[in-house]
């Protein structure tokens, strides 16, 4: 089955929709600092809370996509502001487990709350959007 060529309105269409996710990932970005946070920090603890289990360096640099290295920097730099804590593993004390704390949960609380309501609008557009890609 081969694809139909992109027409005008396609890439219109894809124009829009890459407009969007970067309206989004900027209201995210400035909603972060709003609260003292960088976007890498807000990231963290959003991966940190939404992990199944209690997520251990590797855990989070594979969410995140990046080197252990990197995530252990922004880890150290979160505990440090009081947002995580960390605990050694107790099946393999090489190993540590990542906690948000009761402040890094109540600011990603509050900056979860304010993302659910803009991604509503966002889920509406990209509905449309997808609908003329079909």
């Amino acid at each position: 089955m081969s694809a139909r060529p992109l027409s005008d309105r396609d890439y219109q269409a894809l124009a829009r929709f890459r407009h969007a996710l970067r309206v989004f990932l900027r209201f995210s970005e400035e909603a972060a600092r709003a609260e003292g946070l960088t976007p890498a920090q807000h990231q963290l603890l959003l991966a940190i809370r939404g992990h199944p289990d209690v997520p251990t360096v590797g855990d989070l640099a594979d969410v995140l996509q990046l080197r252990s290295n990197s995530v252990v920097g922004l880890l150290d730099r979160a505990e440090a502001a009081g947002l995580t804590r960390s605990a050694a593993d107790p099946e393999d004390g090489r190993r540590r487990r990542i906690e948000l704390t009761r402040a890094g949960a109540a600011v990603l609380e509050r900056l979860s709350s304010r993302h659910r309501a803009e991604l509503r609008g966002f889920r509406d557009e990209m509905a449309e959007l997808l609908q003329q890609l079909d």
